[in-house]
């Protein structure tokens, strides 16, 4: 049996991002599909922050740098938001990276872009 980390959280991430991507479908700026996720967050009610300053370490010692996620959801789950026509490596690996050198288990990178949407889950 395969555990999933944070399986019904993110479950309930993907449902909210595929209920914005249904009904606005893709061409939209991000900041549309930012906004109109919070809406449906809300509707969901999914625990999120949005925008908030995240420490970035190095060697376990905190950098002047910061970093700021779309969203933060569950107290746990970076979820970083995309508008492209597909989704690239490289925006994948940045929320790998921004999920190890915060120290969170779980980060969702979500392309609403796409005529499907399309989401990769990587854990840390």
């Amino acid at each position: 049996m395969v555990n999933i980390t944070y399986k019904d959280e993110s479950y309930a991430i993907i449902g909210s991002c595929m209920q914005v991507h249904s009904k606005l479908g893709s061409g939209f700026l991000e900041a549309v599909y930012h906004e109109a996720l919070m809406k449906q967050f809300d509707k969901d009610n999914i625990p999120y922050k949005s925008k908030v300053k995240l420490k970035v370490f190095f060697d376990g010692e905190p950098l002047k740098k910061f970093y700021v996620p779309d969203f933060i959801c569950y107290d746990k789950i970076i979820v970083e938001i995309k508008a492209a026509s597909f989704m690239h490596q490289d925006n994948v690996r940045q929320t790998l990276n921004y999920v190890k050198a915060t120290g969170y288990k779980l980060g969702i990178t979500v392309n609403f872009g796409e005529n499907k949407l399309n989401y990769k889950r990587l854990v840390n």
